[in-house]
């Protein structure tokens, strides 16, 4: 795989959150601001690249049966260490994103890239990922973080952008606005990509993994669906649909009729 190509696609074409989906819940939380959206997004590619990196060297020790735990395990201690770094150095920072640096251990998108490629490739392929789908989670949450604080509080980065005659609207600082935002960005890239940054997901019979044994594949489903039709047409008395057997009604013989009357003239004398 081209190496370029690895740090591309995690910016617009697989972008975790406006594509994969995957992250959405700091993603909305956290992005009230362009400063807390950048400070989160480099906080999470950081450890991103590391994880992946460890855990791409530690691919052919680690058990199968037990590699997501151990793959949180190492996840925890990258997110310990750079927990304390935002203490020690942007103890702001460290407050006005709060719980969500510790959630950044069960983040979908790192737990995904370490079990998706850091598990499956080398060492520098790894580290080349998480360094592409950090920047494309950065980016998103920056521009996130930014349209609100602009619509929200009329500044971005706490530099003042609309004038202050202009009211803001505050619904966007607030969940309803975060959702809405989000909504239009992600229509945005699938706009721009003419439809093909979503992949769509196909529920014919094609997509399903077992299509060739089915049935005994293409060539025999066509002929057990046509056995089928005939025996359904030789039992009339089943009902194909529902498998209850119905009543059959038939008309009585001649025979029948003669010894009903033979009986009923027996009765009257």
């Amino acid at each position: 795989m081209n190496k370029i190509s690895i740090i591309t696609k995690g910016i617009i074409k697989e972008n975790p959150v406006l594509v994969l989906l995957l992250g959405t819940c700091p993603f909305l939380a956290t992005t009230t601001s362009a400063f807390n959206g950048l400070g989160m997004g480099v906080s999470t590619t950081a450890v991103l690249i590391c994880s992946n990196v460890v855990i791409s060297l530690l691919k052919k020790v680690i058990p199968d049966k037990v590699r997501i735990p151990c793959y949180i395990v190492v996840i925890a201690g990258f997110v310990t260490v750079v927990q304390m770094l935002l203490k020690a150095y942007l103890p702001a920072l460290d407050k006005s994103l709060g719980l969500f640096i510790p959630l950044i251990v069960v983040n979908c998108i790192i737990l995904g890239r370490a079990e998706m490629f850091a598990s499956k490739n080398t060492v520098f392929d790894s580290l080349l990922d998480g360094l592409g789908m950090g920047l494309g989670f950065t980016f998103a949450l920056f521009m996130m973080g930014a349209i609100r604080e602009l619509l929200g509080s009329g500044a971005i980065l706490g530099f003042g952008v609309i004038p202050k005659a202009v009211a803001p609207m505050t619904i966007f600082m607030l969940a309803p606005g975060g959702f809405f935002v989000y909504g239009c960005l992600v229509a945005a890239i699938n706009y721009l990509s003419n439809g093909r940054a979503i992949k769509k997901k196909d529920f014919s019979c094609d997509a399903c993994g077992a299509c060739g044994g089915c049935c005994g594949g293409d060539a025999n489903a066509d002929s057990d669906v046509a056995s089928a039709a005939a025996a359904d047409k030789a039992s009339p008395a089943s009902d194909s649909n529902t498998g209850e057997y119905k009543a059959v009604i038939t008309a009585p013989d001649a025979s029948d009729s003669t010894v009903g009357a033979d009986d009923k003239k027996g009765g009257r004398e």
